[in-house]
C-alpha cells in the first residue's frame, strides 16, 4: 500500500485526532497540517505549529505538535508523516522542525525520519498557564519527555 502525501486544514486533522489519538487532544491552532492517505483512504495526520517552548520561538523553528494515525495505517505511516512535515517546513525556509515524546514511546518512526534525541525536558509540578496563558491541563503536561530535532 503506497502512502501518499495529501493537505490538510487544522479543523480536518483534529477530526481524525479526537477519533484516533490516545492521550492528546485535537490541536489549538497550525502553521500547516499534513494527511497521509492510503488507497484514498486517511489513514494519519500531523499538525505542525509554532514552538510550544518560548525559548525555542523564532521564524525558522517548528514543532510537530500532534502525529495521530489510524489503527489500519501501513507500517511506517508515523515516519512518512514526520519526513513529509520536514521536506514541507524546509522547502518554507524553515531551519529546524521540533517534537517531543513521552519517555515510554520508543521514537522509532523519528530515528526512521531520520531526527535525533537533542535534550530531555524536567518537570517543574507547576502548569505552564497564568492570567494571560490559560491551558487547560493534560495529564501529558506533568511528564518527562525527549525532544527530537530534524534540520
Amino acid at each position: 500500500m503506497k502512502l501518499q502525501a495529501v493537505p490538510l486544514l487544522i479543523r480536518e486533522a483534529n477530526v481524525f485526532i479526537r477519533a484516533y489519538h490516545r492521550h492528546n487532544r485535537p490541536a489549538v491552532g497550525a502553521r500547516f497540517c499534513i494527511g497521509a492517505s492510503a488507497d484514498g483512504d486517511l489513514v494519519g495526520v500531523a499538525v505542525v505549529s509554532r514552538p510550544i517552548s518560548r525559548r525555542l520561538a523564532s521564524r525558522y523553528v517548528a514543532e510537530v505538535t500532534r502525529v495521530c494515525t489510524s489503527p489500519g495505517a501501513p507500517k511506517g505511516t508515523n515516519s512518512f508523516l514526520y519526513a513529509a512535515c520536514w521536506r514541507a517546513w524546509k522547502s518554507m525556509g524553515g531551519t529546524r522542525l521540533v517534537t517531543y515524546t513521552l519517555t515510554t514511546e520508543s521514537g522509532a518512526s523519528l530515528r526512521g525520519a531520520g531526527w535525533k534525541i537533542v535534550a530531555e525536558t524536567t518537570v517543574s509540578g507547576k502548569p505552564w498557564c497564568g492570567p494571560d496563558r490559560q491551558r487547560e491541563y493534560q495529564e501529558v503536561y506533568g511528564q518527562i519527555k525527549f525532544r527530537w530535532e530534524v534540520g
